[in-house]
């Protein structure tokens, strides 16, 4: 048997070293999936156009997309909603905006969005496992930046990887009353994606 474990993080970059980390520990690429904002557009699909700043080996594509397809090696998601690039599959949510996603979560959401379900997402979510409350949070910590990693793991290893994914994670429902402030009530698929600017001012907020 197995159980769904999931953890968001700031930044994709975080994730991806969370999944790094995962499976150094053993866990299956199968098992495995992350989905991140693409809101401040770090991933640009074909684009030469690379900060150095990641782009260490000076081969135009940028290293942290490159760490999912080469290091993680968990693949992209496929069909007509997806574009690839580097082991990253790009998708628009409804209500969360551009994301960058790879493995089964990735592949239910997408799924759900050619399908024109405007939630899905939640409902990707939901089928993995958790509650419609926490999946609504999950989609706003996306839509305002952040990035999850699902992870079906043995029964007998839930602890050991609820240790190695919580590295660098939040708890997203301490942001819940932070969210409700700024009068955000659940998952509405007609919100406005968050600007590169807002994103940028979301992570500062809390970072520490």
């Amino acid at each position: 048997m197995t159980k769904t474990i999931t953890h968001v993080y700031y930044d994709y970059a975080s994730a991806e070293q969370a999944v790094r980390n995962a499976k150094a520990a053993g866990l299956g690429d199968s098992a495995i999936s992350l989905v991140a904002s693409n809101a401040d557009g770090w991933h640009k699909p074909g684009s030469s156009d690379v900060d150095p700043k990641h782009d260490k080996d000076r081969d135009g594509k940028d290293d942290r997309a490159e760490g999912a397809a080469t290091g993680g090696g968990l693949g992209a998601i496929a069909g007509g909603a997806a574009g690839v690039a580097a082991g990253l599959g790009m998708l628009a949510i409804p209500g969360v905006g551009p994301v960058v996603a790879l493995g089964w979560l990735a592949s239910l959401a997408a799924g759900a969005v050619a399908g024109g379900a405007a939630g899905g997402i939640i409902g990707a979510l939901v089928e993995s496992g958790e509650s419609k409350e926490n999946a609504a949070l999950y989609a706003e910590a996306l839509r305002r930046g952040g990035a999850i990693v699902t992870a079906k793991v043995p029964d007998a290893d839930v602890e050991k990887y609820k240790a190695i994914l919580s590295k660098d994670s939040f708890d997203v429902s301490s942001r819940a009353p932070a969210y409700r402030e700024t009068g955000w009530t659940g998952y509405d698929p007609a919100a406005s994606a968050y600007s590169a600017d807002q994103v940028r001012a979301e992570r500062d907020t809390y970072r520490l």
